[in-house]
């Protein structure tokens, strides 16, 4: 089984997580000037096999240090966590938060200016 193999249950509990973390971030204030300025989604959340860990990647529509939106958001992953608890609370167990650059949509941008080099444009005309 490879890193990128989820189970439906993993997979179906990651999204209720990014829903629930969404609906916080867009209601909730938290206490931090970062937050105010910078609009960002979280674009995914990757559960641990034993559902305990929750790996929530935030994309910012801005150019800003999404370093810092991510440093801020994993200081305020407990009181994320806990205001989550009230959405889900069939859960077991609310699982730790931690919040990661999302550095997929980069890749795409990377790739699809690989796909329109002249050189590469060329040896894909048929």
């Amino acid at each position: 089984m490879n890193s990128f193999d989820f189970s439906r249950r993993q997979l179906r509990v990651g999204e209720q997580i990014r829903h629930a973390i969404a609906c916080v971030l867009q209601l909730e204030r938290i206490d931090d000037p970062l937050f105010v300025r910078v609009f960002f989604s979280v674009s995914e959340v990757r559960m641990s096999s034993d559902l305990k860990l929750a790996s929530c990647f935030v994309v910012s529509s801005l150019e800003t240090d999404t370093d810092a939106l991510v440093k801020g958001l994993n200081t305020h992953a407990r009181y994320i966590r806990w205001q989550i608890t009230h959405t889900l609370r069939r859960m077991k167990y609310i699982p730790k938060l931690q919040f990661f650059v999302d550095s997929s949509f980069d890749n795409f941008a990377k790739i699809d200016r690989l796909f329109r080099l002249p050189s590469v444009m060329s040896d894909l005309e048929v």
